[in-house]
């Protein structure tokens, strides 16, 4: 009995193999389809609910977050967002001027940027602790591509050139939301926006010694040699007044990061020194009538509320090439910033933020905010930092900070008229201290050696060249990798692990077991035109290197996800190779899709139904059995 057991299991007749008629092409590609733009099958729970009046309110709560936690908030949630939006209010105003002036706009459109995007975000946004404002990265990339010519030619234009770029990141990031392409944010890797972050920071950490030594000439270059010649071929321009501001402001507010270091507890510290310097600043420089010790100021900033912008959108074929390069540009990288920020404090709070939905709320936020003299917003690290720690429960902290926004719009935004440019370069040069990850790169150096090129070039490039430039060469360097992967993907032999009926790599596992006359093989990625060259001469070596006679090949397509007509006929000559030489090759396990493509290609018919398996035990007992019935079959 056991004895006709075993003959039962080692016969080879593919036993388990689903070989069922292929599918029609519309169910395939709707497959395909819902796994590209769909992967988290977001409506399934609404499909699934019987009651039409509840499906309705579940497909509002999906498109509007708002209506999901809105009828869910209570006081003590209040008394948590209302204390974090007036935490993250006293960095907005500060941050809000410094990074207008690092775009060379007027400072109050920095101001407007904090007011009316915060609400947008609150209604639409999907993370609980994501904090709305401006980011010095993209102020920046923003001054650099219309350029300083432009700003001293018509002023109106170039600010009108900003809102128009703010609108088209707008469109950008909404219709890559709404068309579910959050596929493309990928491309910026995590190596990526280390490098060009650290690399941001540098240029703009040298761009703020204008402001420090109160500089009147400088360059509108961004690149780190321009700047430092910038910088001592105006020594005559020094200003020791400025500097020792400068230097006082920065001591202190990194006096302050130290202390929310060491007692996390005290984050506020470290939250509202920014208003402390900005406040310290336009009282000493009203005082002592700093303008006239060489201390700059912002100059007049007006009361009222944000005044209507979309008449000044400029769509005049002159300028549409630099207006849609900074406005896609700086809108990818602010997504990217966002999303990502977004995602690493909602798992700190064993929460989930959806893409898609953030990149819909940052195109809405932006487009609504080009309409209202605002440009570019997104979710700054620093702002949702403080967000996070003073305890905020849901995005009503963006609500509050923007009706805080809306009194000092109101009621102070002439008290900080006298703001010393000193003391915004200060608190951009504390901010950007932050954004320089050693620890990250050196961990990347450490682990994998790719990485840290691709972060390294990002980083070199965005501070020797421009921060576009920077950006592509660390983006090419990805993609590189990424074709690398594909176009020579990963092989290895596999042996039986003793006592078992386990295979695994026997260069990963020196104990497993090479078995004579076969040769074990597992293929890990899509076999499709870019690699079925090298698949076929990877496998012929493998066989060509074995020392003893080959009777079976045996192929492991687990990890083979697809294949296209150039792999199908890459295996169909390995086949025709492995016939003239005596060899029968073997499938083992595979792939819906690829078993699909083998039944319509006759591939399956080729090399016989009786020579696929389901798992590699099965396919060696089958051959075994194979080999002691078989009669010999002289080869081609």
């Amino acid at each position: 009995m056991e004895s006709s057991k075993t003959n039962s299991s080692s016969s080879p007749k593919g036993r388990g193999v689903n070989f069922s008629a292929p599918r029609n092409f519309a169910v395939k590609f709707r497959s395909k389809c819902k796994e590209t733009f769909f992967p988290d099958d977001p409506f399934k729970p609404i499909s699934q609910e019987p009651n039409g009046l509840i499906k309705t309110k579940k497909t509002l709560e999906y498109f509007v977050p708002i209506f999901e936690w809105l009828p869910k908030y209570n006081l003590q949630k209040l008394r948590y967002d209302v204390l974090a939006g007036i935490t993250i209010t006293s960095l907005a105003v500060p941050q809000g001027i410094s990074y207008a002036n690092l775009a060379s706009i007027p400072p109050i459109i920095g101001l407007y940027s904090s007011f009316v995007p915060p609400f947008v975000y609150a209604v639409l946004g999907s993370s609980n602790t994501l904090a709305v404002g401006t980011v010095a990265a993209c102020s920046l990339l923003i001054a650099e591509t219309f350029g300083e010519d432009m700003l001293k030619t018509d002023p109106n234009l170039y600010l009108h050139l900003i809102f128009t770029s703010t609108f088209i990141t707008g469109i950008f990031q909404f219709a890559l939301g709404f068309l579910r392409l959050g596929i493309l944010v990928d491309f910026l890797s995590h190596s990526t926006i280390t490098g060009f972050m650290g690399g941001t920071a540098i240029i703009i950490l040298l761009q703020q010694l204008k402001g420090v030594f109160g500089l009147v000439h400088f360059t509108h270059k961004t690149d780190v040699v321009s700047v430092l010649h910038s910088v001592f071929s105006h020594r005559h321009e020094w200003k020791w007044q400025s500097a020792l501001a400068g230097f006082c402001f920065l001591v202190f507010l990194q006096s302050t990061r130290y202390i929310k270091k060491i007692k996390p507890k005290l984050f506020w510290v470290s939250a509202m020194g920014p208003m402390v310097v900005v406040l310290v600043g336009c009282l000493v420089a009203y005082l002592v009538k700093g303008t006239e010790h060489g201390i700059q100021t912002v100059g007049p900033l007006k009361k009222g509320l944000n005044p209507p912008s979309i008449q000044y959108l400029n769509f005049d074929s002159k300028y549409l090439p630099l207006v849609f390069k900074a406005g896609i540009i700086t809108g990818l990288i602010a997504m990217a910033e966002g999303i990502a920020i977004g995602r690493s404090f909602a798992v700190m709070k064993n929460e989930q933020t959806d893409g898609n939905k953030e990149m819909i709320a940052f195109g809405l936020m932006n487009i609504i905010g080009s309409f209202t003299s605002c440009y570019l917003t997104t979710g700054p690290f620093s702002k949702t930092a403080v967000n996070y720690n003073a305890g905020t429960k849901t995005p009503m902290s963006n609500v509050v900070m923007g009706i805080c926004m809306m009194l000092v719009l109101l009621f102070l935004a002439p008290l900080f008229s006298y703001t010393p440019l000193v003391g915004l370069s200060a608190i951009i040069m504390s901010a950007m201290l932050g954004l320089i990850d050693y620890e990250e790169m050196y961990h990347l150096f450490k682990v994998d050696k790719f990485d840290f090129l691709v972060c390294m070039s990002a980083f070199f490039g965005v501070s020797f060249l421009s921060m576009d430039y920077g950006l592509i060469i660390s983006v090419s360097f990805s993609v590189l990798r990424a074709l690398l992967y594909v176009a020579r993907p990963s092989t290895c032999k596999l042996g039986r692990i003793p006592n078992s009926v386990m295979f695994r790599d026997i260069e990963q596992y020196p104990v497993a077991e090479e078995m004579l006359g076969y040769v074990i093989l597992q293929l890990g990625s899509p076999i499709f035109f870019a690699n079925s060259t090298y698949v076929r001469e990877r496998i012929l070596r493998w066989i060509r290197d074995e020392p003893e006679t080959v009777e079976f090949l045996l192929l492991d397509l687990s990890g083979v996800s697809s294949i296209d007509m150039t792999g199908m006929e890459t295996l169909l000559e390995v086949q025709r190779i492995l016939v003239s030489q005596c060899i029968k090759m073997v499938i083992i396990n595979p792939r819906f899709e690829v078993l699909e493509k083998m039944m319509l290609s006759h591939f399956v018919e080729k090399i016989g139904k009786e020579y696929v398996f389901l798992s590699i035990d099965d396919a060696v007992q089958a051959c075994r059995f194979n080999l002691s019935t078989a009669k010999p079959e002289p080869c081609i």
